[in-house]
């Protein structure tokens, strides 16, 4: 199987040529050079397997083995379409993209400051837009991740957000990605660039879904940049299609006295996987990781976070959850490092997982590297089923046994819920995950 898996960088190093004859005078410019570096990046690393430490609970042979086409497919779907993915009345900045490419007939870009940049990234890279060269590909490296190199190789489109110094952005942004039905298997490489100036503010919200069915994959990066003084909210949907797959990776740099707060939520998908590193980069800082997956069936979830504390004085909050039903699988890997000169850090992580079957498994593993002698980091993790006397305390109040569960299931998923400040979003939220534990779980 690993020499199978190893194999389909060929399929790749194909597609990659079809994907620079339709680039035209694009392919002599500098991110092309970065392009056809990650490529070969990708080629020397190979699809990882499960002797990689780092993925060793998650087994990505069924991405590997299909041939997924890079190729572009369009699709025209209508403002009705996709209705029931926005945020209702609520009034904010839209970009849509279809099948990885930025549909400006279905996207609102209103009420913004005129120095503000919210558009797609392909039309800043046809602009050359000095800020690209400044930030685009300089905080998640490829050097040592395939998927991410692969996404790299592939780079053409996805959102790009600059919010300049001294500005309030008071309304969130929605990226929204939706995949569609096709006869035969994509993947799409979304990548996003977000940069929030200094003293500004702005909440960010990514969420990836379909329509239709079919097996597809999405290969999603986001870089963002905190500036010195703002504040970002990033909230994060992962809803996808009963056969897809999905690999992201989040690479969040904060400057002084920033603050940054993440909410991530994984519903749909046969396979994901779900990366975010944030790098502490001076005083001051505040960041926050806040995450919950819902899996039934056989889907597995592999949640990987890594906080890395450079400079002193810097508080991490991290709250992951996980809900597993069916024979679903769940993985959690949480790593906060602290280096030697960052003293005084406050650091705490904790990963709790919610049993609903006896199938259902998690393999959770909260890791401390900490060089400095003045802190204060903590981490933990359990694992447990509902607890039976709170279920027979409902039920003695006239509930059913599947309406006792549902309730105790939602509230430990509230917890994380609650914490996402956009009502619309997490009202969304909370009626997706309601309409899943009320489905019939395969057994």
């Amino acid at each position: 199987m690993i020499k199978a898996v190893e194999q389909k960088t060929d399929w790749y190093q194909a597609e990659f040529r079809e994907f620079e004859k339709n680039l035209n005078g694009e392919s002599a410019s500098s991110i092309h050079a970065i392009r056809k570096e990650a490529l070969s990046r990708f080629v020397e690393l190979g699809f990882p397997t499960t002797q990689n430490e780092e993925w060793k609970y998650t087994n990505i042979a069924p991405i590997a083995r299909i041939n997924f086409s890079a190729i572009h497919q369009a699709d025209n779907i209508t403002n009705k379409q996709i209705e029931a993915f926005s945020l209702g009345k609520l009034k904010c900045n839209r970009l849509v993209f279809v099948n990885g490419r930025y549909a400006a007939k279905l996207s609102t870009v209103v009420g913004l400051p005129k120095s503000a940049k919210i558009g797609s990234l392909a039309a800043a890279l046809k602009a050359d837009d000095a800020m690209l060269n400044e930030h685009l590909t300089r905080y998640a490296s490829f050097t040592g991740d395939a998927f991410t190199a692969l996404n790299t190789a592939f780079l053409q489109d996805g959102a790009f957000v600059s919010i300049p110094d001294n500005v309030i952005v008071n309304e969130p942004i929605h990226l929204l990605f939706i995949s569609t039905r096709k006869d035969t298997a994509f993947v799409s490489h979304p990548r996003n660039l977000i940069l929030v100036g200094k003293s500004s503010r702005a909440s960010i919200i990514e969420s990836y879904v379909h329509t239709g069915s079919g097996s597809y994959f999405t290969n999603a990066v986001t870089e963002i940049v905190a500036g010195e003084n703002s504040v970002v909210e990033h909230d994060r949907l992962q809803n996808e299609g009963d056969e897809s797959f999905h690999v992201s990776a989040v690479h969040v740099h904060q400057n002084a006295h920033s603050n940054y707060t993440s909410n991530s939520i994984s519903l749909g998908g046969l396979l994901i996987r779900n990366n975010i590193t944030v790098l502490l980069d001076a005083e001051g800082i505040e960041c926050t990781l806040n995450g919950l997956s819902l899996a039934t069936a056989q889907q597995h979830i592999d949640n990987h976070t890594t906080i890395d504390h450079a400079k002193p004085h810097c508080n991490s909050h991290e709250l992951y959850k996980c809900i597993l039903d069916g024979k679903s699988r769940g993985v959690f890997n949480g790593k906060i490092f602290v280096r030697k000169d960052a003293q005084k850090t406050d650091a705490k992580q904790t990963n709790k997982t919610l049993l609903l079957s006896d199938d259902a498994t998690i393999d959770t593993k909260p890791q401390l590297e900490i060089f400095a002698d003045d802190v204060k980091c903590t981490h933990g993790a359990t694992v447990g089923q509902l607890d039976d006397e709170q279920v027979f305390y409902l039920r003695s109040r006239g509930m059913g046994l599947e309406l006792a569960r549902n309730i105790l299931t939602s509230a430990f998923a509230g917890d994380v819920l609650n914490r996402i400040h956009v009502e619309p979003f997490r009202e969304q939220l909370e009626n997706l995950i309601q309409a899943r534990l009320q489905q019939k779980v395969a057994k």
